[in-house]
Formats: C-alpha cells, structure tokens, sequence
C-alpha cells in the first residue's frame, strides 16, 4: 500500500469477501454530522480525477462510502485520529468507512484513502478505462504532533495566489495541518494593510534581485514583486480551514523590516540614517536597518497587527523576533533615552521590552504570539512561544522555561539548504541535508525530561526562497524532503538510529508517481534533471567560508 506518512496499524479483513472493494458509479457517500468539509473534498477532489459522483446515500448503504464522526470509537486516537474499514461482500457492513475522533480525523482518513486508491487519484481528471479499487484493511492512525507545519517565505520570492493554494493541497496530502506564512522581510512587503497602503504600494516591490548568494556578483535587472489583497488573504485561509490547515501569519518586527521602512521612513532609527533614501531591499542577508523603538512605531505595528487579526484566526501569530542587529540602537540617541526610561540593561533587553508589548497587545485580544528563538534573548515574555530555528538550544531553553516551542532546527529541517554535495545542485546553500538525514530528524530533544517535553507543540520544515525564484525552484527544494518530514511529523516514534529508511525509500516509489501526478518538480533521486540545474550561479558556503556565512 505504501502509505506516507505511515500509518500507526494496518491489519487485513479475513472473510470470504475477497481482497478488494471496487468503486463505481453507483458507490454513494454517506456523510454524517462534522465531515461535510471532508465530504465536500472527496466530491471535488476524488471526484474530478476518478470520474465518480459519490451521489448520497442513505444509512444504512451496503457499498458506500460512509464518513462519519465518532470520538468514543477513537478515543485513543484522538481528534485528529481516524480508523478506515474497507470491508467487502459479504460481510459486516460491507463498504467504506472512515471515523474520526473529530472532523479533522475524517479528513486524514480520506487522504489515506486517496493514497490507496493509486497514484491515479491524484489526477485532475479520470484515465479512461481505470477501475478504482481498496484493498480489503482496517487502519488505525493518529499523529504524534499536534504542529506539522511547513513555512512558506513569500517575502523574497513572491509566489502568485494559485501557487499557495496548490502548497495547500500539498500539505494536506502529506496530513500537514499548519502552514507558517511569512509575509513580510527586507526584500518585500505582500499583504494588504488598508490603513497603511504604501507598505504594498511601495514595499511589495524591488527594482532588481541578486542572483545566488549575496557575495555574486550577478543580477536579475527585472522589478520583482506582488502582494495578497485582503480578500486573496480571506480566500487563503477559508481553501485551508477547508483542508484542517491553519494559517499562521509571520509580520516580522523589530529587524526584516526595511521594505516597511522604504514605505514609510519614519519607521526606522531616523537620527542614525537618512531613512528617506532607503528602498525595498534587493540583495539576501541580515540587513542592520530595524524598526525604532518608538511610541509611534508602536501605535504603527498596532494597526498592522488589528487587521492581520481580522484576516487570521489562528490563535498564534509570529511576530518574527530574528536577525535584528542592535547597532542602530546603540547609535540612536533616542533609542538609548528609551533604555534609560525603561530602566534597561541594554538592547537585548529593549528588544525583549519590544516582543513583550506584543505579547500583551495580543494576549488582550485572545491571541498568542511565537517568534523565532532570538526572542529569548533579554527574558521571554510571558505568554509566548518559540519556534526553535538555530539547533536545539532555543527550543530547550524555552521549554525548561515552560514556554511552549515549535522545533524547526536550521540543521535539520531547512529546506532550502541543498540535498546533495554535487556540484550540479541548483544554487546550492547551506548543509547537505538528504532525503534520509531529514527522515532521522527527531524533534524532541533527549535533553529534556518527559514534563518538559510535553512543552513541544511538534515541529515544522522552513522554506526561505532567496534563490528559489519560483514554483519549479520551491518544487525542488521541498520534494521530496517533504514526504520524510511529513512521516517524523505524523507517526515517527522510533529513535532516529532505529527507523527504517529502507522501508520508507521503498514506499517512496509509489510516492514519487503520486508526485509526479500533481505535477511536482521534485528533485529525482538520481539528481536534478538539466533544467533543474544553475550552472556557474554561486551558492553558500562559498570555499574557503564556513557554511553559515
């Protein structure tokens, strides 16, 4: 069958009812209270590459497809568990049934279903002549992690509306139920704030964009740039809340913020630079332009923050926290006059005073705020949590603390980072991190005791797109690390050293003809194909550096 992520019990059913159920036009869906948004998928979805109907059912409906919500039958499993039946006639019931321990359980199911359905299945419309059958099995499956994210960076390369809807549907195949959306850095701004409209009007857009790694010494000369209206935004979030996806939106403050500054001068550290000739930022690394640490900048970000809150119901909202050089503030007469007043130690501490007001904006308004591990650095504000992104020292840090993490480490799970040390690696950067090293990932560190560990919310993969200038380049970063990642995330409970790749490269076969049916330009296993490559652009490290510079 070759699930992935791979399912916690797959038994057969015994009988004399043969080895299949087949699916035809007849085959009904009986869709009980909670799964209407997993039987709305299975129409629209299922439906479009199998050619099938699924006309309603009646109940009881021998030979239909019934879904249906039941937490006490999967109690041990979950909201998010389920139990698929593929039962054949004759026998108890014959049909197809998938149970959630809520609606979300249902929706897993019915991925897993599309799965056993063939690669087929993940067509956009029917083959002629195919005949749809499900292997005669019982599943019982949950998710190890409550988080299984992946962060998309729209900020330095845009990708158009239909191409986040798309990693939508990817994530839900591979069970992902959270997707970090980071819509705000140097090199572009690309939400609409209404109230503020030159942050899009000038800051979604860049003149030029380096090509490969800052030290190249070539250019894209083409004007890059985009934004999401509000509305494009609303339309994001409901394609993914249909899918069990939550949306969590990245603004970042107080560094990442120069394209905000382009748009509006006043924001940046005014006594110590000429805000006024700075743009959108066209090149990659950590830009020493942050947002001043004024009343105003404050009263700013307040409003950003009150529309992304109407646009995003996600509990938690990351406020970026990363990368965000002090030097400015050291310069700043204005900025040291706020450490005094605050009576601070220093600008680790005006950082922490930065993070905490937003902490408490959002608290009052029943939201929680997560930023990268920096954030811990002059005291963690008392309700946030920490996405964990260089090693495991944040995340562990934090937990101890009693703060809640999201465990992305730099080293294991970056995804832009290249997959291989030849040199036919398109604008290769950062480690070599394999198929395989990202299957051996394990996101709870040994470190911390079993209380601590429940402070591990789960984990997730990030994709910074500097040299992945469009879907093709995201494609072939992500995939197909992404289906490993997906299998840690989902049902990956052995240590590291005991999983078995070898079962997982094997069902990976299976997996890369699914792939190849939604049109992924993933990364072959033999390497990258020669449109894939970049030849003669330069990545990171460059020789003679060390991989991080």
């Amino acid at each position: 069958m070759d699930l992935i992520p791979a399912p916690r019990h797959v038994s057969r059913h015994d009988g004399d009812g043969g080895e299949f159920v087949e699916l035809g036009a007849a085959t009904g869906l009986v869709v009980g209270d909670g799964t209407e948004r997993a039987a709305h998928w299975l129409r629209g979805t299922l439906g479009a590459a199998t050619g099938l109907s699924f006309p309603p059912a009646g109940t009881p409906a021998a030979g239909a497809v019934r879904l249906s919500v039941d937490p006490a039958a999967t109690e041990d499993l979950g909201e998010e568990g389920y139990r698929l039946d593929v039962v054949p006639a004759p026998g108890d019931e014959p049909g197809v049934h998938v149970v959630g321990g809520g609606p979300a359980g249902v929706f897993w199911g019915v991925q897993t279903l599309r799965q056993l359905l063939g690669p087929d299945a993940y067509r956009d419309a029917p083959l002629p002549g195919r005949t749809w059958r499900l292997p005669a099995v019982r599943i019982q499956d949950a998710p190890r992690f409550g988080w299984r994210g992946l962060m998309l960076d729209v900020a330095r390369h845009f990708l158009p509306k239909a191409d986040v809807l798309r990693y939508l549907d990817l994530l839900a195949a591979h069970k992902l139920n959270v997707f970090h959306f980071h819509l705000t850095d140097d090199q572009g701004w690309r939400i609409e704030i209404k109230r503020h409209p030159r942050l899009t009007g000038i800051g979604s857009w860049r003149p030029r964009t380096k090509w490969g790694h800052r030290a190249s010494d070539r250019w894209n000369d083409t004007p890059h740039g985009g934004f999401y209206t509000q509305d494009d935004i609303r339309e994001i979030v409901a394609y993914a809340t249909a899918r069990h996806i939550t949306v969590v939106p990245e603004i970042d403050i107080p560094g990442h913020s120069q394209a905000a500054i382009a748009a509006y001068p006043e924001l940046g550290n005014t006594d110590v630079v000429d805000t006024a000739t700075l743009g959108v930022w066209d090149t990659w690394g950590v830009n020493p332009n942050i947002l001043a640490p004024a009343e105003h900048v404050l009263r700013f970000y307040e409003g950003v923050f009150e529309e992304v809150l109407d646009l995003f119901p996600s509990r938690f909202v990351h406020i970026g926290g990363d990368e965000a050089p002090k030097d400015q503030w050291k310069q700043s007469a204005a900025a040291q006059a706020r450490i005094a007043e605050l009576g601070l130690s220093g600008e680790d501490e005006l950082q922490a005073w930065f993070v905490r007001h937003f902490d408490t904006w959002l608290g009052e308004r029943g939201r929680r705020l997560i930023g990268w591990d920096e954030i811990l650095e002059g005291g963690l504000a008392p309700g946030a949590a920490v996405s964990s992104w260089r090693g495991y020292a944040g995340g562990i840090a934090a937990a101890r603390a009693g703060h809640d993490v999201v465990m992305c480490p730099e080293q294991q799970v970056y995804l832009d980072h290249r997959q291989h040390g030849g040199p036919d690696e398109p604008v290769p950067i950062g480690y070599v991190r394999t198929l395989e090293d990202v299957y051996r990932f394990e996101p709870v560190p040994a470190e911390l005791t079993e209380a601590e560990s429940r402070h591990v919310l789960g984990t997730q993969a990030n994709v910074w797109t500097e040299v992945m200038e469009n879907r093709d380049r995201v494609d072939y970063q992500v995939f197909p690390r992404l289906a490993a990642f997906a299998e840690v995330a989902w049902s990956t409970l052995a240590a590291p050293a005991e999983r078995d790749f070898g079962s997982f490269a094997s069902r990976m076969t299976s997996h890369y003809r699914r792939l190849d049916a939604l049109g992924v330009d993933y990364r072959p296993p033999g390497g990258p194909l020669p449109r894939q490559r970049r030849p003669g652009v330069i990545g990171r490290p460059i020789e003679g550096l060390p991989p991080n510079v």
